[in-house]
């Protein structure tokens, strides 16, 4: 068995993903590299091969039809042979020295008395055009260098919520919570890392500034002209993340500390999708944000309540154009502070 699967999944990559598969490569003979083509019509696929055949113990290619960033996700799950799995998007990237250490936590795991369900690790934006580099990390948050619970988690600041770039899982834990992603759908990273989050128990933090998150792509999926070209899968994601949370509402009960966290994660996502609503500044979309809420009302009324009268949920229901007007200027420097794309 390997240690570490990370997958790969590549939707006509071909520009950049040779990056990504180099980085990642250090790993050695302890790492599992599953690169999924998505269905790509570029020299994606071809590339994917050259690598299996150049590394077979290390590298392998799966080819599929396309089904979007949430299926290659589930493929890579489906065939991970790693006792711990990550995603690593294709334009995105690893810093060694992290990497190396990372996978010597790991090593310390493997076989041993205690179980651990997830790692977190830091994660740096790297922004086109931009010299200094914001970095995320869970210092005063997560207790460091050592096995904790959510009993010893301490308060997230806005921003500062675990992504995927952020996490490595258990992987018999993924198949064991039953996650399977939905297919051509945008956004389901953020259902990546929330789903699995009521079933981890054991959690251990690094402070290393492991992936490097790349933004600067036109047609970045964080980008928000795309965003709201999307809006609509932006919406289904907030509404499954709704659906899941009210539906584990009994096994979270005595779980204070995950539950205040999913909650504040959930107000974020449901913030950017109102946000994303008023900028488009068309009457359909403003119909779709109060539908949204509307939904989060018929739900569970008490969830509805600590979304709309939280601090965020309280800035984008302002009235008016002129509230529209405060909100859209909020959120312009919510952009510029957290490097937002």
């Amino acid at each position: 068995m390997k240690l570490l699967t990370i997958t790969v999944p590549c939707y006509n990559s071909e520009k950049y993903m040779r990056k990504c598969i180099d980085s990642l490569l250090p790993g050695g003979e302890d790492v599992e590299i599953i690169i999924v083509d998505d269905g790509s019509k570029d020299a994606t696929a071809q590339i994917a091969d050259e690598y299996a055949e150049k590394y077979p113990s290390i590298v392998k290619a799966i080819h599929k039809e396309n089904g979007g960033h949430g299926s290659g996700v589930n493929a890579g799950i489906e065939n991970a042979e790693g006792l711990f799995f990550k995603v690593v998007d294709s334009d995105d990237w690893v810093l060694d020295t992290a990497y190396q250490t990372i996978l010597e936590t790991l090593r310390g795991f493997a076989g041993g008395d205690q179980v651990l369900d997830m790692l977190i690790s830091n994660y740096v934006y790297e922004k086109e055009g931009e010299k200094r580099k914001k970095v995320i990390r869970y210092k005063h948050v997560l207790p460091e260098n050592e096995v904790f619970t959510w009993k010893d988690v301490h308060r997230f600041h806005k921003g500062q919520y675990i992504l995927m770039h952020s996490v490595i899982f258990r992987t018999k834990l993924l198949r064991d919570c039953g996650l399977k992603l939905p297919e051509h759908t945008f956004y389901v990273d953020n259902l990546f890392v929330y789903e699995p989050l009521p079933y981890v128990k054991n959690m251990y933090y690094l402070d290393v500034n492991f992936y490097r998150y790349y933004i600067g792509r036109s047609d970045q999926s964080v980008n928000e002209k795309v965003m709201i070209g999307r809006i609509d899968q932006q919406l289904k994601v907030n509404r499954l993340m709704v659906d899941y949370m009210v539906s584990k509402k009994q096994l979270l009960s005595s779980q204070k500390k995950l539950r205040s966290y999913m909650t504040n994660y959930l107000d974020i996502i449901t913030t950017v999708s109102s946000i994303m609503l008023i900028c488009s500044e068309t009457e359909e979309n403003l119909e779709k944000k109060n539908e949204l809420w509307k939904y989060i009302k018929q739900k569970d009324a008490m969830l509805f309540f600590k979304l709309r009268y939280g601090l965020l949920g309280s800035c984008t229901n302002l009235p008016g154009k002129s509230g529209r007007k405060v909100t859209v200027e909020g959120y312009k420097l919510c952009q510029r502070f957290f490097k937002f794309n």
